[in-house]
């Protein structure tokens, strides 16, 4: 019998899509696999206690190395599963050439019609930090903007919500990510350029962990690749 494998990942529905990837090829492996979840800098204090074996997925380097970094010397790097990156997104059929850029947010015309709550998830997560720093880079919280962190329930259901009433909305988002699927939602320019960039979503495992997996397993892992648009349908096929 092969030892249970503690499979962790960030409590966000993206993050669970990709780790029941992992999960599905773990058991075809032969292991049984437990599931871990927690908010981001908890997930990462449960990897560096060992209280998960295998984490899908550390998003590297712009969201997640603070968190990942004090415990680099106990954990390894086994493969990229995806590349995601942040966006500050309006449903498309705001128009483009009155709303393009982050900068665009200042205009009369715009806040004339622009709720002015920005809607985020929890604050531990890259885009919540990135989005703070913004509103003050950017002068927006001076013209009665207030960005918010929340779940991804108050963040998803706001944005849907407005959509549903055609109003014009920003929403604090990332690909790969199900609303995509769901609905048309254009990036703005953002052209200070503090949304991170694109990041590798990494799958990572405990040092001490890979006694528990045979090298064809971990042969298997290092091999597994899925992309933003794999991630995207899966997350949105889980909802």
């Amino acid at each position: 019998m092969k030892p249970v494998i503690r499979l962790g990942h960030i409590d966000l529905s993206f993050h669970a899509a990709s780790a029941e990837v992992v999960a599905a090829l773990l058991r075809l492996h032969g292991h049984e696999v437990e599931f871990l979840k927690a908010p981001h800098e908890r997930m990462f204090e449960m990897l560096g206690r060992g209280e998960v074996d295998v984490m899908a997925t550390a998003w590297l380097p712009a969201s997640h190395e603070k968190y990942l970094a004090p415990i680099r010397d106990r954990v390894r790097e086994l493969t990229v599963l995806y590349e995601p990156y942040c966006i500050w997104g309006v449903p498309d059929y705001v128009p483009e050439d009155v709303l393009a850029s982050v900068a665009d947010l200042r205009k009369p015309e715009v806040l004339a019609r622009m709720r002015r709550t920005i809607q985020g998830i929890n604050p531990g997560a890259g885009i919540s930090r990135f989005s703070s720093a913004m509103m003050e880079a950017y002068g927006l919280a001076g013209l009665g903007y207030h960005f918010r962190s929340g779940t991804e329930d108050e963040c998803f259901g706001t944005f849907e919500r407005a959509v549903a009433e055609g109003e014009w909305v920003v929403v604090p988002l990332w690909h790969p990510q199900f609303l995509h699927a769901r609905h048309r939602i254009r990036a703005l320019r953002e052209p200070k350029g503090m949304l991170g960039g694109r990041d590798a979503a990494t799958l990572v495992m405990r040092r001490d962990a890979e006694e528990k997996l045979d090298a064809r397993t971990i042969r298997a892992l290092e091999g597994l690749y899925l992309g933003n648009d794999v991630v995207t349908a899966i997350d949105a096929r889980l909802q």
